[in-house]
């Protein structure tokens, strides 16, 4: 006899640790078991069926990054599908962009197995609309979700008693790739050598493929067959120094690279130097010709101070308030609509046309975009080139990590403590020997401080990591990661 449990996504997310939102589910993998994931992608598909999105017989794709832990979460996801009445169709391991892509253009549902950047020892499910990606206004009744698990599916320890493989692997690639040869021509970038620096990314080998269908000539460094966390808002010494030593090895145009699910972009000049995510953002923006951005509080002012273009709007950190806020520049006059985070994912909010030739919008965070679009912007001159051309404000991003929710709200609540002539007075007395007299405090996501230096530091939870964010701008790069330095070591002390 079937038993059956009766229960909520939000009484699952209290009993597993494992957070359910606007961005999906993120977790250690130990905790996501296969029937938390099984029950997860349930409640996913059954917000879906109320809005009339989901229904039996409708097909939902299926892929993944390249965790070790990652086959083991997608067949559990497969099976939900399945019971559910819908389709799985398997995409196999490809970048998310590629997913997306596929999904909404045929206009189904969609789920990426990926933890992005974080480490091996914990992943997540990103939850695709047909249309587009989960925003917050979805994200209470998706966490009411009722399900109902069959529980002689799954074991004691709750994985799948009968774990099914899963279907034959449908091509999202060769569109993905078509995509951007076809709209920049296959000589976009003749002549030219970049090196690849492929870690673990689930797209080295597709970045490879289309570089080379651009014309350019590549070589491939740092490949591995181990998961490396490689964050691109925080990008690791280890990683700063490999690229500059590749560099000056050999003469290397640039070097190109991506996060985990490589929907995050990283690019390296002919020196080595990384390009921070903001800073290509600004320079895509620029060479595609986009009239209004949009891109969260924490990225680099330099776009503003640029003038290159008629709107910007700025929002909370995380791709649902960019692309929420891309969708309400619709039917304003904003012209070609674009979004960016600091850590490089590109959103294209609208379709282009250039020499003739279009691309179409896709409204999720992509990596190889911004960096195809940077390098042939750079053949007039060189990548740093296109960076000297900006305003001098620079972006440097660390944090403190396994920092528990209870000790970065200790340092909120000392913050925000308060009116606001107060705050600026405890502002003052912790940074003000570091970054200057405080000038103005935003709330709009953690606590950001401008100071009469035109220092910046801005203090953020993570939204998936056990993490506290800081995030600086100075005029140079030694007094950003000096700034940044020590405003960490301040905190330190005010959570010990």
């Amino acid at each position: 006899m079937t038993v059956v449990s009766d229960v909520a996504v939000s009484q699952l997310m209290m009993q597993s640790g494992v957070q359910f939102g606007t961005s999906g589910a993120r977790g250690l993998v130990s905790s996501m078991t296969d029937r938390l994931c099984y029950a997860y992608t349930q409640g996913f598909l059954g917000f879906l069926a109320e809005n009339g999105e989901f229904f039996p017989g409708q097909r939902v794709a299926i892929a993944g990054d390249l965790r070790p832990s990652t086959p083991r979460i997608m067949r559990s996801c497969a099976a939900a599908i399945s019971d559910m009445g819908g389709i799985p169709v398997n995409c196999g391991f490809v970048p998310t962009p590629a997913l997306a892509q596929l999904a909404f253009g045929d206009a189904i549902p969609s789920l990426m197995v990926t933890g992005s950047h974080i480490p091996a020892d914990r992943n997540g499910i990103k939850f695709y609309r047909p249309h587009g990606e989960v925003l917050k206004s979805d994200e209470a009744s998706i966490t009411s979700q009722v399900l109902h698990i069959a529980e002689d599916r799954f074991s004691a320890d709750g994985m799948l008693v009968s774990p099914q493989e899963l279907p034959p692997v449908t091509d999202a690639v060769t569109a993905y790739r078509r995509r951007y040869v076809d709209f920049f021509g296959a000589t976009a970038l003749s002549g030219l050598t970049i090196g690849v620096y492929q870690h673990s990314a689930v797209g080295r080998d597709v970045l490879v493929d289309i570089l080379e269908g651009l014309g350019a000539s590549t070589v491939r460094l740092g490949r591995s067959e181990v998961f490396v966390p490689v964050d691109t808002e925080a990008i690791r010494e280890e990683d700063q120094a490999l690229a500059r030593r590749w560099a000056a090895e050999q003469p290397l145009y640039a070097i190109a690279s991506t996060d985990g699910d490589s929907d995050r972009p990283l690019l390296a000049d002919e020196h080595g130097i990384w390009l921070r995510g903001d800073i290509l953002g600004i320079i895509c923006a620029r060479a595609l010709g986009l009239d209004s951005v949009v891109t969260p509080v924490s990225s680099n002012t330099a776009l503003e101070r640029s003038g290159f273009f008629s709107r910007i709007v700025r929002t909370r950190i995380g791709s649902p308030y960019v692309i929420d806020a891309m969708n309400g520049l619709a039917g304003q006059s904003a012209g070609l609509v674009c979004g960016y985070e600091a850590n490089g994912g590109f959103l294209l909010g609208s379709p282009i046309e250039q020499d003739g030739k279009s691309m179409g919008a896709l409204p999720t965070r992509d990596a190889v975009l911004p960096i195809v679009a940077a390098l042939c912007a750079s053949r007039r001159s060189s990548v740093s080139a296109l960076v000297e051309e900006l305003p001098d404000r620079v972006t440097f991003s660390d944090r403190l990590q396994e920092v528990p929710q209870e000790k970065s709200q200790k340092l909120f609540d000392f913050l925000l403590d308060g009116d606001a002539g107060v705050r600026m007075e405890r502002v003052n007395d912790v940074f003000g020997a570091t970054a200057g007299s405080a000038t103005a405090i935003d709330l709009t996501d953690g606590f950001r401080i401008e100071f009469d230096t035109g220092r910046i530091v801005h203090f953020r939870r993570s939204g998936n990591a056990p993490e506290l964010r800081c995030y600086t701008e100075a005029d140079s790069v030694e007094s950003a990661r000096a700034l940044n330095r020590e405003s960490l070591q301040k905190v330190s002390q005010l959570i010990a």
